[in-house]
């Protein structure tokens, strides 16, 4: 089903160690509108799609993947130098204690990823205006990650990751105007 090269799917560099905006990043790898629970999101959701748009979560369901790895990227190159004190200092001393730098998959205040993130309600529109505020949150939770950095090859990463959300949004936008159409072309039988 995949073919899986060995490199991200955009560069990921960062100038410094910075266990504090590691913490911050850590909503984005198990937070509610994270990474972890797009990707899962869209890949359930597809099963209950109609055919007409099933390619296009499954695309973004795959994407999100890539883009959950490139955030693990981060946090590990923001943390491998981190002292146990600089983890502690930023408020990431409890993960630490349980994980040493492991990543582990909660939100940026310590609360584990739950599979309540999760929606699917079987009307495909519904769920995919779920998908777009989704991926709308995202976008702005890179917005607000760009705005707490200094890191020029940080935020080019993450403006990556804020543009590649807008056009998931506009992608799940097109599908629910084909839904649309469908529903309200006559049927003859």
């Amino acid at each position: 089903m995949w073919i899986y090269e060995k490199k991200l799917q955009y560069p990921v560099r960062v100038n410094k160690c910075d266990p504090n905006m590691a913490k911050f990043l850590i909503e984005q790898y198990g937070g509610a509108d994270g990474e972890l629970a797009a990707a899962l999101r869209y890949m359930n959701q597809r099963y209950t799609v109609p055919d007409k748009v099933i390619g296009i979560l499954n695309d973004i369901g795959t994407e999100e993947f890539a883009h959950l790895e490139m955030i693990a990227t981060m946090v590990y190159k923001l943390t491998k130098d981190a002292t146990a004190e600089q983890m502690k200092e930023a408020g990431l001393g409890g993960h630490y204690a349980n994980h040493d730098k492991a990543l582990f998959y909660h939100n940026a205040a310590g609360s584990p990823w739950t599979a309540t993130y999760i929606q699917a309600k079987g009307d495909p529109i519904a769920d995919l205006y779920e998908d777009i505020a989704a991926e709308e949150k995202a976008r702005a939770t890179y917005q607000w990650l760009i705005n707490m950095t200094d890191d020029v090859d940080l935020i080019d990463s993450l403006s990556f990751l804020r543009e590649r959300e807008i056009v998931h949004s506009q992608r799940f936008r097109e599908a629910v105007e084909i839904l649309k159409a469908d529903r309200e072309q006559k049927k003859i039988f």
